[in-house]
């Protein structure tokens, strides 16, 4: 009778352990469910790489990493058979991006349209992020100089220096809004130290939107279009529209695509576009990026 009264009270005491272990586990679960659930999660990968198509986007390269870009566009596909369908004429950019930190980066380029050297820095003012303290968008801010180096138009004349620079300022500010779908919108500043005409204006503004689609794990569409306010349009020009293709392999980017714009720095593609894609002054192009680890870079 004794052995059996011992008995029963060690079960019950081993019954009252299980369920307070029980409770605390429960109790455990639910606090960690609620860090986690509070915890900062960084949006990543809004576009595959720091170009849209043209334009720049959101994405910075990482510290210590050097990004070598070579872009091309063709001639006109409503040239013709004579020149191949624009096949025969080229503009190439070849430039350099290199990351100070994951938030800063600095590019250098040199465009064939025009002569232009271009350099800028990109800060990431922003970044999205999800959980405790969440931020619904990034913000970049994208300062641009450009020194176009064609011969003077009149030499005769007392030409300047400064009259070869032009300045723009961009801010980009994007969404990611699943993993396969982003979307931003460029509103830009652009002043010319020269302009042909008195009547033209040296202070342009305009408004982009680009966004990215991804159709399969490598592959994405996108679309970039750059409307020019009408007080602030030069004359004889057009909005800059392009649509490509996104295919990543391994270290490399490849990224092909149709624009009405020749030029490839934000002077000339938002401002100086003179193609009309309803007539077929199409250009076929492509982008190629290669990046590499000259540094230690941070996880």
């Amino acid at each position: 009778m004794r052995f059996k009264k011992t008995l029963l009270i060690t079960i019950h005491f081993f019954l009252m352990i299980l369920k307070i272990s029980a409770q605390d586990t429960s109790d455990i679960m639910k606090e960690l469910e609620k860090e986690i659930q509070q915890k900062k999660e960084f949006v990543t990968a809004t576009f595959k790489t720091t170009r849209l198509i043209n334009g720049h986007t959101v994405e910075n390269v990482g510290k210590g990493v050097l990004d070598i870009k070579i872009s091309h566009r063709f001639g006109q596909i409503n040239e013709g058979s004579y020149e191949l369908f624009g096949l025969d004429e080229a503009t190439i950019r070849i430039g350099g991006d290199f990351g100070i930190t994951n938030n800063l980066m600095v590019g250098i380029g040199r465009s064939t349209f025009q002569k232009t050297y271009d350099a800028f820095f990109k800060l990431k003012l922003l970044r999205q992020s999800s959980g405790n303290n969440s931020v619904p968008i990034t913000l970049s801010y994208i300062p641009t100089i450009a020194l176009k180096t064609l011969k003077f138009e009149d030499p005769s004349r007392k030409n300047y220096f400064s009259s070869r620079i032009s300045y723009t300022h961009q801010l980009i500010i994007a969404r990611k809004f699943s993993k396969n779908t982003s979307l931003q919108l460029m509103p830009t500043y652009i002043h010319k130290n020269l302009v042909l005409l008195a009547a033209d204006p040296n202070n342009l503004f305009a408004l982009g939107i680009g966004g990215r689609q991804k159709l399969t794990k490598r592959v994405s569409i996108n679309v970039e279009y750059y409307y020019q306010l009408p007080k602030y349009k030069m004359p004889n020009t057009t909005n800059s529209l392009s649509i490509g293709f996104d295919i990543e392999t391994g270290g490399h980017v490849f990224q092909l695509h149709f624009t009405n714009s020749k030029g490839m720095t934000e002077k000339n593609l938002i401002t100086e576009t003179a193609g009309d894609w309803a007539k077929g002054d199409i250009l076929f192009g492509f982008n190629i990026s290669r990046v590499f680890t000259i540094g230690n870079r941070s996880k």
